[in-house]
């Protein structure tokens, strides 16, 4: 987890206001095996905190196919949040540039233009080793945080909805 105090602050969710039948789906790649179940350990860490969450899973062949998932999710009303988990990893080819963009601008677009709340838990790191700093490394536990911001933007959205 992160070092600072500040940071620690970020990542409170005891208080938080969540329902007890929210259902939650997890949308992880196939690429980088390893990582990305570290990533849903993580994921799975934060929420079980919370045993009467529905959560479901969907797994998609890469981080490009992470957006169509979240879209088809949201348009079936299957989640009141979305997790998205992927790790793009840097090679020689500029592959990496259009995959970490494409993958970016859909989940902000989704974020921008749909009501349910599409995190963005997709590694974008240059090796192996800054993947795993950010894994319960020196960079604290994305997994865990992105689990964590699920349920602040599910708190957000019931802090919104009171009349």
């Amino acid at each position: 987890m992160a070092t600072s105090s500040e940071s620690k602050s970020l990542l409170e969710y005891n208080n938080l206001h969540i329902d007890s039948d929210l259902q939650v789906v997890i949308v992880y790649t196939e690429w980088n095996e390893k990582i990305i179940a570290e990533l849903l350990r993580g994921v799975q860490h934060v929420l079980s905190k919370f045993p009467s969450l529905n959560v479901y899973y969907l797994q998609v062949p890469g981080a490009i196919e992470i957006t169509n998932a979240c879209f088809r999710t949201i348009e079936l009303k299957r989640a009141q949040v979305i997790i998205a988990l992927g790790c793009v990893i840097k090679g020689e080819t500029p592959h990496f540039d259009y995959v970490c963009q494409s993958v970016t601008q859909g989940i902000t677009h989704l974020n921008a233009t749909q009501r349910i709340p599409v995190i963005f838990g997709v590694l974008t790191v240059n090796s192996v080793d800054e993947a795993w700093d950010r894994l319960g490394g020196k960079h604290g536990h994305k997994g865990e945080e992105a689990a964590i911001a699920a349920l602040k933007m599910c708190h957000l959205n019931y802090q919104t909805s009171i009349k």
